[in-house]
């Protein structure tokens, strides 16, 4: 490729310099043309932006490229690349000082880099700073700012960058994101390290109000001191999730997590720090979240079974047999154990995430696993053939396998009480 240059950018080079694994590299290209790659076996993948991926290694190499603001969103671009368009030129584009840094192709993390915007000072100052006012146009910025936030937990933002920030949620920039780009910078920030900074960074410059006014409105709303020490809804909230991220829970749990106390924001005033049928109040809310941002099947599921059976589930080691089968099949978790549980450890994440009860146990996940393993193990095929020979059919023949399960549930809870 000596008749262009090729350089590493963006995360690659940035974990290489804080000492962390690199899983994968962005390479762009300086001085090459459309037709110089494509000669060179690369093949074009980008419809909007000008990418190719790699003949042996399928990685992806991008064009130097300059961006124009042409309208809201961050579909308001016109992108121009062409030979001419030099390095500085194209990080300049980029978001933050962090992420526009670049290296020689053959760059091992150690050497000279090209760091025209101090990217290197703000890895050193643990500083998440904008690169130049062109951030403004682009508002999914912000959601990858705080989704770095929430990544290295230790860095925090530059004034000057919050308060650009707060100007483009002013503007109305934030407004035009699409769903498809909010849920994929969202599920990218709910597994990182501390996911709570993401929403709290993005409540800090107004965004979150916009885009999840859901859980914006927990923030001072009350609770009762004796269940949540930490008394504040939206304080408890990012407590859970962080629990969702310290019990290494998958995407889903952490999703159930961040919507099951939705209602609490609804809760009549005259009635606060009580929460009286908060559960269905967030049912419908996260319903229309979901919509909102076509979160996929399996996140809105679980998160509706914890948002409407999450006080249940807390309260199920008072449960006797035939209540604890109620609680399976309103949760369906014969049919679906695995979602089930998950559920149960969002429900433990709930249970830790309050001040004071982080190293709690939580028995009522082990004592539901175990009813739930106890019903599953009854073989239900004789007691249907028993039942029929005893003349019963179709719904009675469904009731005589429940009582089985039931009086499973009940020998194992007697073996728990000797």
């Amino acid at each position: 490729m000596n008749d262009f240059q090729v350089y590493m950018v963006g995360g690659a080079v940035r974990d290489r310099l804080l000492g962390l694994a690199v899983n994968d590299h962005d390479w762009v290209v300086v001085g090459a043309t459309p037709e110089q790659l494509m000669h060179r076996g690369f093949v074009p993948v980008g419809r909007d932006f000008p990418v190719f991926l790699h003949p042996e290694t399928h990685e992806e190499y991008a064009l130097a490229r300059t961006e124009r603001k042409t309208g809201q969103g961050y579909r308001g671009f016109v992108v121009h690349a062409a030979a001419d368009v030099t390095l500085e030129e194209d990080l300049a584009r980029r978001d933050l000082t962090i992420n526009a840094i670049a290296a020689p192709a053959e760059w091992t993390g150690s050497g000279a880099v090209f760091d025209p915007y101090g990217g290197q000072r703000d890895l050193q100052g643990k500083v998440l700073r904008h690169v130049t006012g062109a951030f403004r146009e682009d508002p999914v910025r912000i959601l990858r700012l705080a989704r770095f936030a929430a990544r290295f937990t230790d860095f925090t933002v530059a004034p000057e960058t919050m308060a650009l920030m707060r100007e483009m949620v002013a503007a109305g920039e934030v407004d035009a994101l699409v769903p498809e780009r909010i849920w994929q910078e969202i599920s990218r920030g709910l597994m990182e390290e501390q996911p709570s900074r993401m929403f709290e960074t993005l409540r800090e410059c107004g965004a979150l109000a916009v885009l999840l006014p859901e859980l914006d409105r927990l923030w001072g709303v009350p609770q009762r001191a004796e269940y949540h020490p930490e008394v504040d809804t939206g304080v408890h909230a990012m407590m859970v999730l962080d629990m969702s991220a310290r019990l290494r829970a998958p995407l889903t749990v952490r999703f159930a997590c961040l919507c099951h106390d939705f209602g609490k924001g609804t809760t009549p005033p005259e009635v606060l720090p009580r929460h009286i049928e908060h559960e269905m109040r967030s049912v419908d809310l996260l319903h229309a979240v979901c919509e909102r941002w076509r979160v996929p099947g399996d996140c809105h599921e679980l998160a509706e079974v914890v948002a409407r059976e999450h006080g249940n589930l807390h309260r199920s080691d008072e449960l006797q047999a035939t209540s604890l089968m109620r609680l399976l099949e309103r949760c369906d978790a014969i049919r679906k154990p695995g979602r089930f549980e998950e559920a149960l450890l969002a429900c433990e994440c709930d249970a830790r995430g309050r001040l004071g009860f982080e190293e709690r146990p939580y028995p009522q996940r082990a004592r539901l696993a175990h009813a739930l393993q106890a019903v599953l193990a009854v073989p239900t095929a004789p007691v249907a053939q028993a039942a029929a020979a005893r003349g019963l059919k179709g719904q009675a023949v469904g009731e005589a396998i429940r009582m089985a399960r039931i009086e499973a549930i009940k020998g194992w809870l007697a073996t728990q009480s000797t």
